[in-house]
């Protein structure tokens, strides 16, 4: 009778299957190790630690890098090369020459409180050019109006309907607040036909935009700080909105206004094209996403770039796109600094800020 208690050898194939060697892993490859809370609670070394942590948040420490790399780059920091502009090759305006920083961002996070974090941003001239779409222009004025109520996702559209309550996810916006928009809207608007009108002036979107930050004349604007520091703002589909619907109704009231497209994407595409070096901040998907990304295919791509959003990519939208689908595009270099981080805006944005632009304002002011 056989003895159960005898030791019997493991089946080799079983053996060669779990008990694979490993190669040496190169010695300057980062450990994975978070933070430890025995330190207590310091909130740059929990930051810090991200990088290392794994998963999104060593994507969301990587986008801290890059966004910090799009800051403090200087032309000064890339050798003379032989065909090099005479006017580059002075050392004093090599010093000077930044990076150019492009933030996009779509409406929903407007009417959320990163409204904050983008006006700040743009205040101190943080970012060069921002691109968002016509809910991204027009809530930022209503909030001027209005205020926006922190509701929840689980409220029921019908009730919400016979109480005049428009709801974005948890937010919720009174439909009296579109109604003190188109009080204050409507009158601009005919401003502007009798300037087209009178003067031959040809209004594109972002000059749209631009005279709507200066009518507001509230530093709890986003653009009226764009209008004071000259931050173009571009929203290609400008009617796709409230702000549309108040130029629909213009045109039976006061019909003539004309928006020239044209000259705005023009103005877009030179902004990437005539930069030394760029770099791509997007929050979300869809058309900020691509405007920004095609502008800078016309220069062969982006040096840096820094995607945030929930989208996959299993279905081929452009929403849900890596950088690296962009890069065979053309629209991020082939050896740029990239990183998509997937989460919502709202939860990582303000970190990612914490640690880039507002950690050390002197970095782009300087």
């Amino acid at each position: 009778m056989a003895n159960p208690n005898k030791a019997v050898e493991a089946p080799k194939g079983a053996l060669d299957a779990v008990l694979v060697a490993s190669e040496n892993v190169p010695e300057d490859t980062p450990q994975i190790r978070g933070y430890d809370f025995n330190e207590g609670v310091d909130y740059a070394k929990l930051f810090t630690s991200y990088r290392h942590m794994g998963f999104q948040a060593t994507h969301l420490g990587k986008a801290i890098e890059i966004v910090n790399n799009m800051r403090t780059w200087r032309l000064s920091d890339d050798p003379l090369t032989v065909d090099e502009p005479d006017e580059y090759r002075d050392p004093a305006v090599r010093a000077a020459t930044k990076c150019k920083i492009f933030l996009g961002y779509t409406s929903n996070l407007i009417s959320s409180g990163l409204r904050e974090t983008f006006r700040y941003l743009v205040q101190h001239k943080m970012v060069d050019c921002v691109v968002t779409t016509a809910g991204g222009i027009e809530e930022d004025f209503i909030k001027c109006l209005g205020p926006t109520y922190a509701g929840a996702f689980s409220l029921s559209g019908a009730e919400l309907r016979k109480k005049g309550l428009n709801r974005i996810g948890n937010l919720l916006v009174p439909n009296d607040n579109y109604c003190k928009f188109e009080d204050w809207v409507v009158p601009i608007l005919d401003q502007l036909l009798e300037e087209q009108k009178s003067q031959g002036t040809i209004w594109t979107p972002s000059k749209i935009i631009h005279r709507l930050g200066k009518e507001i004349d509230n530093p709890d604007s986003v653009y009226y700080w764009a209008y004071k520091n000259n931050i173009p703002v571009y929203c290609p589909a400008i009617t796709d909105g409230s702000l549309g619907d108040m130029i629909y109704f213009h045109t039976y009231r006061n019909p003539g206004l004309v928006i020239d497209l044209v000259a705005d994407i023009r103005a877009m595409n030179n902004e990437a094209v005539f930069a030394r070096k760029t770099g791509v901040i997007i929050l979300g998907g869809g058309l900020v996403k691509h405007h920004i990304c095609n502008a800078n295919l016309m220069r062969n791509g982006a040096d840096y770039a820094v995607y945030i959003n929930t989208a996959q990519e299993f279905d081929g939208s452009d929403a849900g796109a890596r950088p690296d689908e962009a890069v065979s595009w053309g629209k991020i270099k082939m050896a740029g600094d990239m990183v998509k981080v997937y989460a919502e805006a709202t939860l990582v944005f303000p970190i990612l800020v914490a640690e880039t632009f507002a950690k050390n304002q002197s970095l782009q002011t300087s």
